[in-house]
């Protein structure tokens, strides 16, 4: 075989690993992805401790094993579905905040909290993110949601420009919202009911 044979040889043999390996990293992040998303449903409803890794292995249609090949452990698992929920929080300020119908920040945050209103029409990332304040006495996952807060915290303060007390008003506010969706509050027909959701955005 010529030395350029030989050449062009190897370098389809190099190719076809690359494309297999990229294949496979692409398999395997799709199938991380999947199971992330099973996994919020699963602890939405049951919480962290009331959630096993086969529920949602089970839920997610693989194995036990291959939900430990993706994630060391339980607590890994809820680590990186608490940062996947904060990842979607900022991609909905982030599109909310570009079609914000001013750049003053009140009608910027208007527009975030909209966007938060809209958002937690699902039910289990507002769940998640409450089942990991419960959760928060350990560590790993106390670590977790104090950094999705910080990261909202300083999103919202960088792309609104709004001050120390509008951005403690609108989490103030974000955070009785999620009290009142989990409860379901806007079903009960009852002065107090009244009174906790005025002003409050649901859809």
């Amino acid at each position: 075989m010529a030395a350029v044979d030989i050449a062009k040889s190897e370098w389809l043999v190099s190719h076809m690993a690359r494309v297999s390996d990229t294949r496979q990293l692409s398999t395997a992040d799709e199938r991380r992805a999947a199971v992330l998303r099973t996994a919020i449903g699963a602890f939405a409803a049951k919480g962290y401790y009331g959630t096993t890794t086969s529920e949602v292995a089970k839920a997610a249609g693989i194995s036990q094993a291959y939900v430990y090949r993706l994630f060391p452990d339980k607590e890994s698992l809820f680590v990186a579905v608490i940062e996947h929920c904060s990842v979607r929080m900022r991609e909905a300020f982030a599109e909310a905040g570009a079609k914000a119908t001013g750049s003053d920040p009140a009608a910027v945050l208007y527009a975030l909290g909209d966007a938060y209103a809209r958002l937690i029409v699902d039910r289990d990332l507002l769940l998640v993110l409450m089942q990991a304040t419960c959760a928060a006495s350990e560590p790993a996952i106390g670590n977790a949601i104090r950094a999705c807060y910080a990261k909202e915290v300083e999103y919202v303060r960088a792309i609104s420009g709004a001050s120390e007390e509008e951005i403690q008003e609108f989490f103030s506010r974000g955070f009785l919202c999620n009290t009142l969706v989990a409860m379901s509050v806007d079903t009960v027909d009852a002065p107090w009911a009244h009174t906790l959701m005025a002003g409050i955005r649901h859809y």
